[in-house]
């Protein structure tokens, strides 16, 4: 589990093919990997990956390798090739949850429409896969590229959240322009409402077929 909160920007510094899966070498940059042991959860860009290697420079742990499957990239963006990435640890239950709880398993892709520059915050507007959209509420949590933000707004496929000048500076967002997708993983408590709705419905027409 994570909290949507960035400890750190890092950068994909190379992708190895494995057959149809691949294997990325991961810049930690700031992230700190004193205290990560191979088998932990790292979430990159949102995406929960698995350590499988720490690699060392100048006797300081500084980069790490994950295994992705041709499963996740199907369902993810961002992974397959260079670039800037949001890093969090997993969460420890003595941790404050600053965010919201994040399971790391992306639920759809979205797609930038605008940015705006508002001078003292900007607004960031995605259009969701209709699929999605009915999980987004407004005043809602939802998780982009693993940043834990709040919707302002939701007009049938679009949402709107504020950026503040922090989350900017200190995630790839400043990266982010029309057209650009990211990863997107709805609150956790959508999905057990709906099931809470389905185990209903599938009881109450249970109940109807035995009378």
């Amino acid at each position: 589990m994570f909290t949507g909160i960035i400890q750190a920007v890092g950068h994909i510094d190379s992708t190895t093919t494995l057959g149809e899966d691949i294997k990325l070498q991961i810049n930690a940059a700031n992230l700190g990997l004193d205290d990560v042991v191979i088998g932990d959860s790292i979430a990159v860009n949102g995406v929960c990956l698995t350590v499988t290697q720490l690699i060392k420079t100048n006797d300081v742990n500084t980069h790490f390798a994950a295994h992705v499957s041709t499963e996740t990239l199907k369902v993810t963006t961002g992974l397959n090739q260079p670039q800037a990435v949001n890093l969090e640890k997993a969460l420890r239950l003595n941790d404050r949850l600053g965010g919201h709880l994040v399971s790391g398993h992306v639920d759809g892709i979205g797609t930038v429409v605008t940015f705006t520059d508002l001078g003292d915050c900007w607004t960031l507007a995605i259009e969701a896969p209709r699929a999605l959209s009915k999980y987004i509420a407004k005043k809602g949590s939802i998780c982009v590229n693993g940043v834990s933000l709040t919707v302002n707004s939701i007009d049938k496929n679009t949402f709107t959240m504020n950026i503040i000048p922090h989350t900017l500076q200190h995630t790839m967002f400043n990266q982010l322009s029309v057209g650009s997708q990211v990863n997107l993983e709805i609150d956790q408590i959508a999905r057990y409402v709906e099931r809470m709705t389905q185990w209903e419905n599938e009881q109450w027409a249970n109940e109807e077929q035995q009378q």
